[in-house]
Parts: C-alpha cells; structure tokens; sequence
C-alpha cells in the first residue's frame, strides 16, 4: 500500500523555531527519522504533548494495560478509516503487546477471534464510537460491564477512544501519510489489513 505521488501531507513544513526542531528532534531519536504527522502538529508546538497528556490521564483511570491501549487505538483507527495509526498500533499490537501480527491483523479486519473476551468487547466498542457514536445503546455500555468494566472506567476508555479519534482526525484531514519507514517496519499481515485510508509514502528510488 505505498504511493510516490503527492506531498506526505498538505500543509507546507511550518517555520524553523526551538519548539519545532525539538519536536523532530524528539522523533529522531526515538523513532530515527522525524514522523510525517510531526511536521503536521508542530505548526502548534505543545498540541500534541497537550493531547498525549489527556490520553495518559484517560488511560491511567480506565487502568488500561498497554496491550488493552493497543486494542482500543487498532480497533477505533481501523473502523474510522486512519490507516496510519493502524499501522502504527497494529504494529505495536503484535509486536510489543505481544498479541502476533495475526491476531493484530484480525483486529484490524474486525475479527476479535484472538482477543479474550474483555479485549473483544474494547475492540468492539472502540469500534462503536468511531463509526457511529450516536447508535451506541444501553446495551452496548452493560456490555462492557458484564465484560468487568465499571461506569468510572467506561467512561475514560471512551474518553480515550474519542481523543484518539481527535488525532487520527487532524491527521488524515492534512493528509499526514503512513511514513515509509512504518509501512517497512510493520508485519506484513498488519500491512496486508491496512486496506483503506492515505497510502504509505513510497521509497527512493
């Protein structure tokens, strides 16, 4: 799924500033090479530190384990169309949370078969809230209760969801395109899944 056509997004790269060149700094040396959503949110420095610092907070009070976060942001991504963060978490999600790329390449399709029942009634949910937030039931929320989940919880896993949703928005709104050294990196069942959303930027050459 690459493309060599077109910018990897649509804004022009913002002014040269301390803040800016920090946060590409910050990219190279935790991923090394700066990120093409980075060049998008540094036209306002601290947005997305200000974002990351909500996520954290919603995570922390729903208790969320890195691998249930890794569910939540594959499932809401995938059913919302962002194939850059599905690449990126559904990477994560085999890989560092330890689930194998076929289970993370289902969640991406829609198929939980791999998840336990909690994790398949995140997924089902993150689902929910992206497609459609108005159609969600009673049901679906005592869903997640009989699935362990009390009211405080359910409340900041949906705030987490929404806030993921936010970004993923902004992202594929300015056309911010999978970087290619993510669609290089990721499984090939999880690229194999990503079949929607802004292609990967192609290599050199």
């Amino acid at each position: 799924m690459t493309d060599a056509r077109a910018d990897p997004a649509f804004l022009e790269p913002p002014a040269p500033s301390p803040e800016v060149q920090r946060i590409y700094d910050r990219d190279v040396d935790g991923y090394g090479y700066v990120m093409n959503l980075s060049r998008v949110w540094a036209h306002l420095p601290g947005s997305q530190d200000g974002l990351a610092d909500l996520l954290e907070r919603a995570a922390e009070a729903a208790s969320l384990s890195f691998r249930q976060k890794a569910i939540l942001v594959t499932a809401g991504a995938s059913a919302l169309g962002d194939s850059y963060c599905s690449l990126a978490w559904g990477k994560r999600l085999a890989d560092d949370a330890g689930a194998g790329a076929d289970v993370a390449a289902g969640v991406l399709r829609g198929d939980d078969g791999g998840l336990d029942p909690a994790e398949a009634a995140l997924a089902r949910w993150a689902r929910q809230v992206a497609r459609d937030p108005n159609a969600t039931t009673a049901g679906d929320v005592q869903a997640l209760r009989e699935a362990g989940f009390d009211d405080a919880r359910i409340f900041a896993i949906t705030t987490f969801v929404a806030l993921r949703i936010a970004f993923s928005t902004v992202n594929d709104a300015l056309g911010a395109r999978p970087d290619r050294e993510l669609g290089e990196a990721a499984p090939a069942a999880v690229v194999d899944a990503v079949t929607f959303g802004r292609p990967v930027v192609a290599g050199e050459g």
